[in-house]
């Protein structure tokens, strides 16, 4: 009789904790089926392997140096099943909104490990999330982004929002302004626009949003028309819409 073989499951393991990672480890010398593909340390390490190896299952801590859990899975999509382990619950809602097959809360136990390892079993093979929708679930209500994460293959760059200059909508991209660089994001100006803050920001056209401590002067373009200009000289064309919703921010007192 033949025995059934069973495919391997090519898991990735991702804390700064090398204790963490160690029980991990240790929890699926159990299963000769899960073969342990790499270890990482950080959020950069955890983006180029994911990127590299392609896992089927990755095991990922939240609260990192670097990037946390949610902004790997921006960068990398979630192309395999995802186990959070983490010693944070507050961010247990947030793991099932970016489709966690698991949330285990450290420290746990083998039982625990079993039950998690069933469910990223049976999430093998689904669909992925887009990319939009991880950047919206990783933020709570009314809470805007402080940083936007870029990939650039296996690189990754942090662009603070405070120094994000303007935004620029490329078909499915967006261009993010900053320090005289521009950074392509996979992702539309439209889910981009829900995670700034409205106060600092403002979608002056249908392609351009606008940081409105970089604006300069509002200067004439045509007879119907309006140019913004920041303050590196930067010349952002704006719409009738755009321009009625400036005017509205600049004439508050």
């Amino acid at each position: 009789m033949n025995e059934t073989i069973q495919p391997k499951i090519r898991a990735l393991i991702v804390d700064d904790e090398e204790l963490a990672r160690g029980v991990l480890r240790e929890l699926t010398t159990h299963h000769p089926e899960i073969e342990i593909i790499a270890e990482c340390a950080n959020g950069f390490e955890a983006v180029k392997a994911i990127a590299e190896l392609k896992p089927d299952l990755v095991f990922l801590d939240i609260q990192m140096p670097k990037l946390d859990g949610f902004e790997v899975l921006e960068l990398t999509g979630t192309d395999f099943a995802i186990v959070f382990a983490t010693a944070y619950d507050e961010y247990a809602l947030k793991a099932f909104e970016v489709h966690a097959v698991d949330y285990l809360l450290k420290p746990f136990g083998a039982d625990r490990f079993e039950i998690a390892l069933h469910h990223a079993r049976q999430r093998l093979g689904t669909a992925a999330v887009s990319l939009p929708e991880l950047a919206q679930a990783s933020r709570a209500p009314g809470q805007y982004a402080d940083r936007m994460v870029v990939r650039d293959g296996t690189r990754v760059h942090i662009i603070p929002v405070a120094k994000l200059d303007y935004v620029e909508a490329q078909d499915d991209y967006v261009a993010l302004a900053s320090e005289g660089r521009k950074h392509l994001k996979q992702q539309t100006i439209a889910s981009l626009e829900a995670t700034l803050d409205p106060a600092q920001f403002l979608r002056v056209h249908r392609s351009y949003i606008v940081n409105l401590g970089r604006l300069a002067k509002v200067e004439p373009y045509s007879k119907d028309s309006k140019m913004l200009v920041l303050t590196d000289g930067t010349q952002i064309p704006v719409s009738k819409s755009g321009y009625a919703r400036l005017s509205a921010v600049l004439d508050k007192p």
